[in-house]
This record gives C-alpha cells, structure tokens and sequence, in this order.
C-alpha cells in the first residue's frame, strides 16, 4: 500500500458494511493497516467476531457489530452505535449485498426474491447511507463508496435482480453525490468485477474463464484488486472526486 495513501488514513472512523466475509473483510482489513479505526457490520456473528478478535490481537481498533440490511431499525441501530463507539463517522462502505437470482432467468425469478434483492442492495444502500450523514457531515471530511458491480455495465445474464440493483446502487451514487455535496460528503462507486472470494464460489468455471479470457488484464481477480481504489476514494487525494464510477475489472468493461 502507498505511505501516503495510509497515512492519509491514520485515525479515521469507517463504516463497513457486510464485513465479515470476502470483499468487506478484505476492506475491513486495508483500513485497519492503513490506520483507521472501523466499525463493520454482518449477519455472519461468528465471522465477524473472529475477524474482529483476530484484527484486535494485531493491534488495530475493529470491531463488530450485527447488521442486518433487510431491517431498516437494525440499519439505524448499527449506524449509531458505530458512530458512539468511534466517536464521529468519516467514511462509510457500502459493500452488503445478496446475489439470491443467480442461475435463473428472468421468467423464473419470484416476487419474493426481487423484493428480497432490493430491499438489502438499494433500500439498504439508502438508508444506511442517510443514516450515516449527519455523522459525514459533522466530520468536515466524509465520504461515501458505494460497492457496485461491472455486471450492470454490461447485463451479466441470469442475474437480473442483481444486476438491476446494482444499477441503481450507480445510479443512487449520482444522486447523493449531488445531495449530499453541498455538506462536502463526497459520494463515489466501484464496480468490481467477477473476484475471487467466498461469494462467488458457486460461479461455473466457465463463467470464471469467460471473464479472465475478456479482460485487458486475464489474471483471475482478488480482493487486494479493489481495497486501494477504495481507500483511495476515502482519502483525502480524493476529495474533490464525488458522483464517479470506477470499474475495477482488469479492463473487462472500459470506459
């Protein structure tokens, strides 16, 4: 990791969502290293605790708390108990999501699974992040990552709920960006492509192979990959960057 990009981020107070596993414990983790003190959310207890125990041992200040997105009022809780245990709030990651429509077809999804999708990825995304801004307001210095994907630039089949949502979670990034810049809340997205975590395990090889043969770069994907974007966009070389996407796919999808 760059010194100055770490040291940019010595003590400040981050939010993670759906930090316990994959992506979000691969954030959770660059942020401690790079000296901030965070707060992270999940519905994996058991996961979540043991990465918080394991981190503390090493001497960084994280901690877990239970969250879970599809609640509003656990939503609220998680934001403000976060925010007495740090203090204030700085940055927050938006990074839970779930996946649920993979594999079927958009004539075979159920209302229950639409619904389900959104409720945690957009509704989710929203209210966490209008939960944490007058936290992000008061810092002087806040900023907002919302964790999207590459499959809503390019419409990834058989994944419609998903692709949907995180083609709202892109399009909600342009919002709040707008909304939220007049308190100098800095809100911007990733768009990860298809990456080597527990997550995507169910994923055929050929899939894998598809995406690895279609990039610039044809090596697989790890989560190393997207934490220095994202705390890039916490920090502060970042503070005039605000309503951008950033795909980070080894040139998969190109702007």
């Amino acid at each position: 990791m760059h010194n100055a990009t770490a040291a940019a981020l010595t003590g400040r107070r981050v939010l993670v969502t759906g930090g316990a596993r994959g992506l979000g414990a691969a954030f959770v983790g660059a942020l401690a290293q790079a000296g901030a003190s965070v707060v992270f959310g999940d519905l994996l207890h058991d996961e979540g605790l043991a990465l918080a125990a394991s981190l503390g041992k090493a001497g960084h200040a994280v901690s877990y708390l239970p969250l879970d997105l599809a609640q509003p009022d656990s939503i609220a809780r998680f934001v403000d108990d976060a925010a007495k245990r740090l203090g204030g709030i700085d940055g927050l990651i938006n990074n839970a999501a779930i996946t649920n429509s993979g594999g079927k077809l958009a004539t075979e999804l159920t209302k229950e699974t639409w619904d389900a999708v959104m409720n945690v990825n957009v509704r989710g995304t929203w209210l966490a992040s209008t939960a944490a801004l007058p936290h992000l307001r008061d810092s002087g210095r806040g900023a907002i990552v919302n964790i999207a994907s590459d499959t809503a630039l390019w419409g990834a089949p058989k994944l419609l709920a998903y692709v949907a949502s995180k083609g709202a979670v892109i399009s909600m990034t342009h919002s709040l960006a707008r909304e939220f810049g007049v308190d100098g809340v800095t809100v911007n997205a990733i768009a990860p492509g298809l990456t080597e975590v527990e997550a995507t395990a169910y994923v055929p090889a050929a899939r894998h192979a598809y995406y690895r043969e279609g990039r610039a770069l044809t090596r697989p994907q790890v989560p190393e990959d997207v934490t220095g974007p994202v705390l890039f966009l916490l920090s502060d070389a970042a503070r005039f960057v605000t309503g951008q996407l950033l795909p980070v796919n080894g040139g998969f999808v190109m702007n």
